[in-house]
């Protein structure tokens, strides 16, 4: 059953992957397309490595004896939530905005907001993957998770480009030292 729902997770992440180098590729090749914004990139660059490490996680699901209904429409949301973190910083048009740096925090409450959802959602796939798991990735996962949620909602509610800068900056950090101490193998 795991291979089955891995295929199905693949093409919504492939698809997430798909539209954050396609906006990345088309910042470079078309001046026209908007003007860059630093704190937007930052994200992006997270939310690729989110995206990539998102299915390294995942493997360790292939251990689940029982696979039900439910399970399986929360693993397909779970990746839902990712692709649509993904599509939010790339609009399908820009024109509307003075740049990335408008558009970014004109849709700051809908990206931090399924922000959020991402990480419940990620707290429930890790204690779907076992107690043991759970507990394995210690008191550190809960504080980052907590403390992340606590940052999302002033995210929402400020523009203060100081904030939006370091909040991006050491997601980006933390997600590479989270992925380097705990993930070097599959499963």
């Amino acid at each position: 059953m795991f291979e089955y729902v891995a295929v199905l997770t693949s093409i919504i992440l492939g698809l997430a992957i798909t539209h954050l180098l396609q906006g990345t590729a088309r910042l470079i090749q078309d001046p026209e397309a908007g003007r860059p914004y630093w704190v937007h990139l930052v994200w992006v660059l997270y939310m690729f490595l989110l995206s990539v490490f998102w299915w390294w996680w995942e493997f360790r699901l292939k251990h689940l004896a029982v696979w039900s209904f439910p399970v399986y429409v929360f693993v397909i949301l779970f990746a839902v939530a990712l692709y649509l973190l993904c599509a939010m910083l790339y609009p399908a048009r820009l024109d509307r905005y003075e740049g990335f740096r408008d558009y970014f925090y004109s849709r700051r409450a809908w990206f931090f907001g399924l922000f959020m959802l991402f990480m419940l959602i990620d707290v429930g796939d890790s204690l779907l993957k076992g107690g043991a798991y759970f507990a394995s990735l210690g008191p550190e996962y809960i504080v980052t998770r907590a403390v992340k949620l606590v940052l999302c909602v002033v995210a929402i509610r400020t523009e203060n480009e100081a904030f939006h800068g370091a909040f991006a900056v050491a997601n980006v950090v933390q997600q590479l030292s989270w992925a380097l101490r705990f993930y070097d193998t599959v499963g």
